[in-house]
């Protein structure tokens, strides 16, 4: 990012600052990176990412509103060029809804062995690319919901839904995703989006779904909103 040197300087300064007054006893390490972004952010105020050319909101970690579309219409066109095999072969899809939020879904045929929550070994490369374009793009939430078909108990259902969907996080975590920006969930047999009476039914709802939301500035709670 471009900003003047005495811009930059000054938050330099200010970091250091408050990074040496908040003690562990005073300030949880998050509450510093919070008051460290806000200070940064009030600073630098709009600011133009040249090596992307997006527009970045007040608040670091925040996207101005009206950015929001450029921003995600580029998340989009990468997503869709590194896994434009997997999306040919059927085994992501990828879709965008109509509040900019990404939706990345993954075929639990390709990615997960019946009945199991460990992702298969040549499904990895596949999270490996997805992986690669999230870190790309930080100023989304990455929500990672896991889903099954009725078949079997609806506890053991949820269990697995619920693994599956760490596994995932786990995985792209390992990656270069950071943890303060994704959220799990599992909901088992209780979202289908097919028939369960049928096998193509049952293999449509065995899925994980991810969902990358915008941070807007102004509006950043919404994006740690779920998105089901």
């Amino acid at each position: 990012m471009m900003v003047s040197l005495s811009k930059g300087a000054s938050v330099c300064a200010l970091v250091v600052v408050l990074s040496g007054c908040a003690t562990e006893n005073s300030l949880s390490k998050g509450q510093t990176g919070a008051a460290i972004g806000a200070v940064a952010g009030a600073i630098l105020g709009h600011q133009i990412d040249d090596d992307k050319g997006r527009f970045l909101g007040a608040a670091v970690g925040a996207l101005a509103g009206n950015a929001v579309g450029r921003y995600m219409d580029e998340q989009q066109r990468e997503l869709e060029a590194q896994l434009s095999r997997e999306q040919a072969n059927k085994e992501i899809e990828i879709s965008r809804l109509k509040d900019d939020t990404l939706k990345v879904n993954l075929n639990s045929e390709v990615s997960f062995d019946v009945d199991s929550a460990n992702i298969r070994p040549d499904f990895q490369a596949s999270l490996d690319k997805l992986a690669g374009v999230l870190s790309e793009y930080p100023h989304t939430v990455v929500h990672i919901v896991g889903h099954t078909d009725s078949t079997g108990s609806e506890q053991y259902n949820l269990d697995l839904s619920q693994r599956r969907a760490a596994s995932v996080n786990g995985y792209l975590s390992l990656r270069g995703v950071t943890a303060d920006r994704t959220k799990t969930v599992g909901y088992g047999e209780t979202l289908p989006v097919a028939d369960n009476n049928t096998e193509l039914g049952r293999q449509q709802n065995r899925r994980v779904e991810i969902y990358l939301k915008p941070i807007i500035e102004g509006q950043e709670a919404s994006a740690y909103a779920s998105p089901v």
